[in-house]
This record gives C-alpha cells, sequence and structure tokens, in this order.
C-alpha cells in the first residue's frame, strides 16, 4: 500500500469540506444576526462579529482567507470583464 492508498473513510470523507473556526464563527454571526435583525443587515456586520469572536490565534488565518478571498473575486471581476468585452460589449 503506498502512502497515497485512500482508506474507505478518506474515500467517504474527501468531498467534504473542512470547516475553518472562521467559517464557523461566520455561519454563527450570520444566524445570530438573522435571528437579531429579520429586516437586514450589512455583510460587514457578519465579518465584523465573526472576526471580533475569533481567539487571537485563529485571526492571521483567518485574514489570509479573507485577502485570498478578495483577490480570487478581483481576478473573477477582470475575467468576466475581459470576456464581455471580447464579446463586444462596452468597455
Amino acid at each position: 500500500m503506498s502512502g497515497f492508498d485512500l482508506t474507505e473513510f478518506d474515500r467517504i470523507t474527501s468531498g467534504v469540506p473542512a470547516v475553518s473556526p472562521w467559517m464557523a464563527m461566520w455561519c454563527e454571526a450570520e444566524e445570530m444576526l438573522r435571528a437579531a435583525h429579520p429586516e437586514g443587515f450589512e455583510v460587514e456586520e457578519i465579518g465584523r462579529i465573526a472576526f471580533d469572536s475569533l481567539p487571537e490565534s485563529e485571526k492571521a488565518e483567518a485574514l489570509d482567507c479573507l485577502f485570498y478571498t478578495f483577490w480570487a473575486a478581483t481576478l473573477a471581476d477582470r475575467e468576466a470583464r475581459a470576456r464581455h468585452e471580447a464579446a463586444g460589449g462596452a468597455a
């Protein structure tokens, strides 16, 4: 058996995303805000509550996630704009 052979457990769980403390706190903050403010709230409120709720040891990883996510969204926007322009859309 090589180091890359998967056990049955690995095969079953390989498609399940890992939940980070950041993701858990985000979901908890969103749920709390939805219950407290059914009329609506700003997404920044979720992020601030979630980030402030994290232990200090988890904040650097959460920031990395936020930076990566922002960068991925920026690239996706650029690619969408380029496709639109290539299809003859206005710049």
